[in-house]
């Protein structure tokens, strides 16, 4: 097992349990009970637990917790490979411009428009430093990278200078991330710089795509940056359910299973 599946599994059962023994991740992991310490300074340095005596508590408001890019890399990394393999069917012909927000599950269809040559002849504009990164090895996309801060847990620009440079764009088509998505609520995240920045990507393309798993149906986190009535179509790995399939059939979001 890699040490991000093990991280995200005591991440699991935190959020389950509330609490973490040594000696019982030890026994689970079949690893030495320094390596799951090891494993507790990690995430705690993440901020994601605080270590006691002989384990570890949960701490934090989940509507503000962001994990770190190793945890959420690992967190339902096959449903987001799923999600960005449809994606790429939803991609505009050659002489077109996309948007791609920051995040796991973009990051995973920038990766894949560079290994199948689907993104050949678009612009692609991107805040996103990771995706910049990955998409600046096709020499048949041409890159717009959006300036302003790098918060280091997103490796993405945020701020007024990100937000003001996405309103002097009108993309056919944006690929966005989430970390809630609410019947009630809509679309949010933990941090006002990036929700601000979301609400101006969206406002800057004519078609706006959530590329959103399943375990963000449901959640509310701290910070609203756009009603469901904001995006045009979902993809996602499961069908919602409920309150929020009655509000997105409301907001006449297509939803795409993957």
């Amino acid at each position: 097992m890699f040490a991000e599946e093990r991280h995200q599994l005591i991440v699991e059962q935190l959020a389950a349990d509330g609490k973490v023994s040594v000696a019982q991740l030890s026994e689970r992991f079949e690893i030495t009970r320094e390596t799951v310490r090891r494993d507790l300074a990690l995430l705690e340095s993440e901020n994601y637990l605080r270590r006691v005596h002989g384990g570890a508590v949960a701490v934090g408001d989940a509507s503000t917790r962001e994990e770190s890019y190793v945890v959420r890399t690992a967190i339902h990394a096959e449903s987001k490979a799923r999600i960005a393999q449809r994606a790429l069917s939803l991609l505009p012909v050659s002489d077109a411009s996309v948007i791609i927000d920051a995040g796991t599950t973009t990051e995973i269809l920038a990766e894949r428009m560079v290994n199948t040559n689907a993104g050949a002849g678009l612009l692609v504009i991107t805040h996103a430093l990771p995706i910049a990164s990955v998409l600046v090895q096709s020499p048949d996309i041409a890159l717009e990278l959006i300036g302003g801060r790098v918060r280091g847990i997103t490796g993405a620009a945020s701020g007024a200078r990100t937000t003001q440079e996405f309103s002097n764009y009108r993309a056919d088509i944006a690929f966005i991330g989430t970390n809630g998505l609410h019947a009630d609520f809509g679309l949010s995240t933990p941090d006002p710089l990036e929700a601000a920045v979301k609400t101006a990507l969206m406002s800057s393309a004519r078609r706006v795509v959530l590329l959103a798993d399943s375990s963000k149906f449901d959640q509310e986190t701290l910070v609203r940056f756009g009603s469901l009535n904001s995006i045009d179509a979902l993809v996602t790995d499961q069908l919602p359910e409920g309150e929020l399939a009655r509000a997105l059939h409301d907001a006449d979001v297509e939803v795409i299973v993957a």
